[in-house]
């Protein structure tokens, strides 16, 4: 009994260490596909049109139990406005920036999720901010820490602390090569959106309870609205061939790891752990994309990267742990003025950890 107990406390930690090895393994197959000549959209419409078709018996079998969701045109309206963000804006943004920069730059930036859905509620004024609470000096700290090391990251590459490939670049501040910034940039617009899309997730959860048909309708709206801006974008029908096994490798991988595993994984942890916990993993995602680049695709370290992630890391825990603070007060009765905030503030933690854990 002991030993179960012991495997049992233990599985979480495992999960979300397997968890973050796979979102970063994703970022490095694309890029690794990407660098063997495949489109980034085409990427998205393949892997996005799977992953909508390993979902489709399963949800066809829950309408035929009797437990699907009364489909209204204000639903479908929502699954058409998550799928254009979520997966069409969203990943567009994400793989191309991937394609510009590098996996180990996505994961760094992937932190100021959390900081740019604070800043959304309080403009959205779903959420209130107290300056003379210390919960919100920490999360306005964070948010500044964060962004600032989402800037050097971006903007500033410096001397490189392990080299693999030669690199002309210079140290100085803004002398950065125009598809390392601009990478870095369409990776700071897939946070947002990332942030955006767990807001409206948020309303449309609500209406809709049964995650299953959310994520279907969602992939399928998704797969549509991306497929058309590709075909527009991608017309040479060569662009459509897959010509490596790495291309085929990273697609399949994508569609299983999005639809079927991670979703799976994320709900359990949830449940055992609560959001906070899945959370804190998310900066480990650095670490293993950094590794991951030097090993298999022969990336460069350079010391902006280190240091705007340490920043970006920083920041992320301090509005993290402003959030967590603000709800443990709440629940012990220790701030009575934002009582009226404290269940939006535990759904958008619960949001937050969703979508950092979610789609690139």
């Amino acid at each position: 009994m002991s030993w179960m107990s012991m495997v049992m406390g233990a599985a979480p930690f495992m999960v979300m260490i397997i968890v973050e090895c796979v979102e970063v393994g994703l970022s490095t197959l694309s890029k690794a596909a990407m660098v063997k000549g495949m489109s980034n959209f085409v990427f998205i419409v393949y892997y996005n049109a799977l992953g909508t078709v390993i979902l489709l018996p399963v949800f066809l079998y829950n309408i035929f139990r009797g437990n699907g969701v009364r489909i209204t045109f204000s639903l479908l309206y929502k699954f058409f406005l998550l799928g254009l963000i979520g997966i069409c804006l969203l990943q567009i943004c994400a793989y191309t920036g991937i394609n510009y920069s590098s996996p180990t730059l996505a994961a760094a930036i992937g932190n100021l999720i959390p900081v740019f859905t604070f800043i959304l509620a309080v403009i959205l004024r779903m959420e209130k901010l107290d300056l003379r609470n210390l919960s919100s000096q920490a999360k306005c700290l964070g948010t500044i820490v964060a962004i600032s090391g989402a800037m050097v990251v971006t903007l500033y590459k410096g001397p490189p602390l392990i080299t693999q490939t030669p690199d002309a670049a210079s140290n100085k501040l803004l002398a950065m090569p125009l598809n390392w910034t601009l990478g870095g940039l369409l990776l700071a617009i897939t946070s947002l959106l990332s942030s955006t899309g767990n807001i409206l997730q948020t309303a449309t959860a609500k209406e809709c309870p049964d995650e299953l048909t959310l994520v279907f309708f969602y992939s399928l709206f998704g797969t549509v609205q991306s497929a058309a801006v590709s075909v527009f974008v991608e017309s040479d029908p060569n662009k459509w061939i897959l010509h490596h096994r790495i291309e085929i490798i990273a697609i399949i991988y994508a569609a299983v790891t999005t639809t079927v595993f991670r979703n799976t994984v994320i709900t359990w942890c949830l449940r055992e752990k609560g959001p906070v916990y899945v959370v804190s993993y998310k900066p480990l995602a650095i670490v293993i994309a950094m590794i991951m680049g030097l090993l298999f695709l022969g990336d460069n370290l350079y010391l902006g990267s280190v240091i705007g992630s340490v920043a970006i890391t920083a920041g992320f825990y301090s509005v993290i742990w402003g959030q967590a603070k603000e709800n443990d007060d709440l629940a012990s009765g220790n701030v009575s003025k934002l009582e009226s905030t404290g269940d939006l503030n535990a759904s958008l933690l619960k949001n937050i950890d969703d979508s950092i854990c979610g789609s690139a």
